[in-house]
């Protein structure tokens, strides 16, 4: 006969959640994937954000520059990772890693309203930019590859700050869809206003975001799930039930 699993009960609602813990190997392997996926995403926005700042300029465009700056913002989501799970007990930090990774969509959030409703004053003049086209559609290619390695890892290691942080890439990916638009509809069509209204609603969803992670709410149907029969520790959420 087979022994029961754990059941474990929400904190806020009458139900029962069966769960497993991962095994110790398992949970390391996932934990230095963990790693590496902010690794490669703090590099590769480092480099978007310059090349992105440097197009900008160089086209007076107010949304590549506004891009190039939220993919600095990127680079801080990525870093709380790192700091998170550069720990021997990544677990520990989770509570912090969340706030902080909420900061960082709050301040997403203020850097593209300030920057869409400049735009929209403004009137707009930027130049055509086929580097800020490029980069946009090579940004379209390789974020949704990273938020996918995230949500995988995330929702089996059970971590609520990779969730998160693969939130953080997501809206990034939309943001490099608006500034795609934006670009190729006032480069063919002289619409520059069409870029700030689309980024003031991502601005929206920013905040959202922001406000769940710092409420530790982007897995607030699960319960906490041991680490390891010997340590007593917590993850953040259960086995495969992240679905944000």
């Amino acid at each position: 006969m087979v022994a029961d699993q754990p059941v474990l009960r929400h904190p806020e609602r009458d139900v029962d959640v069966s769960t497993r813990a991962l095994a110790p190997e398992r949970r390391a392997v996932l934990s230095r994937r963990s790693l590496w996926l902010a690794y490669a995403t703090a590099g590769y926005n480092l480099l978007e954000g310059l090349v992105a700042i440097a197009a900008g300029a160089a086209a007076s465009s107010t949304a590549l520059i506004g891009f190039g700056l939220d993919s600095f913002v990127e680079v801080s989501s990525a870093a709380v990772v790192i700091w998170q799970f550069r720990s021997r007990v990544p677990e520990d930090r989770e509570r912090l890693a969340l706030r902080l990774i909420g900061l960082s969509f709050f301040a997403l959030a203020a850097w593209v309203t300030f920057d869409a409703l400049r735009s929209l004053l403004a009137g707009g003049d930027a130049d055509a930019s086929p580097v800020g086209i490029g980069l946009a559609v090579a940004s379209l290619i390789a974020m949704p590859l990273l938020v996918a390695a995230k949500r995988r890892t995330g929702r089996e290691l059970g971590s609520a700050t990779v969730m998160a942080d693969s939130t953080q890439t997501l809206l990034c990916t939309y943001l490099s869809a608006v500034l795609l638009v934006g670009l190729l509809l006032n480069a063919l069509l002289g619409w520059p206003w069409a870029d700030p209204i689309a980024a003031l609603v991502i601005a929206g969803v920013a905040v959202r975001e922001g406000v769940q992670a710092w409420r530790g709410e982007h897995c607030d149907d699960c319960a906490p799930v041991p680490v390891a029969e010997t340590t007593g520790r917590a993850s953040g959420c259960a086995d495969n039930c992240c679905t944000n």
